[in-house]
């Protein structure tokens, strides 16, 4: 019985040290695997910084210039970079009300016109 119980711990030891040496043979795999991870994150938040302050400024001109075209370019960018995880969260929200107020300036303007943006006989 004792030869028995001897192989049957012998064989447990092996089978945990095989284990032992391949979870430390993983160690730096896995290490570089979160690395990576770190790196696309740090990438994806540095896009997400430059996309707030892209939808600021073209926000901020949209309210009196082109705001059909740089009122929804600026609601895209802010969006895109509130979903990216910004940093400038604060710019981001900034650029999308601009992008919205612009939007709201326009169909103000153009209801008050009667539907007239471009009056060229004046």
């Amino acid at each position: 019985m004792s030869t028995a119980t001897d192989r049957l711990a012998t064989s447990h030891i092996a089978t945990s040290r095989t284990a032992t040496s391949r979870r430390s043979a993983n160690r730096p795999q896995r290490q570089a695997q979160q690395t990576v991870r770190q790196e696309i994150s740090r990438q994806r938040t540095a896009e997400g910084d430059g996309l707030a302050v892209a939808s600021f400024l073209l926000g901020l001109p949209g309210l009196l210039l082109f705001n059909i075209v740089l009122g929804p370019i600026a609601i895209t960018l802010a969006t895109l970079a509130l979903v990216r995880g910004t940093n400038r969260r604060g710019r981001a929200a900034l650029g999308l009300t601009l992008g919205i107020a612009s939007l709201a300036i326009l169909a103000v303007t153009t209801a008050t016109s009667h539907g007239v943006l471009i009056d060229i006989s004046s």
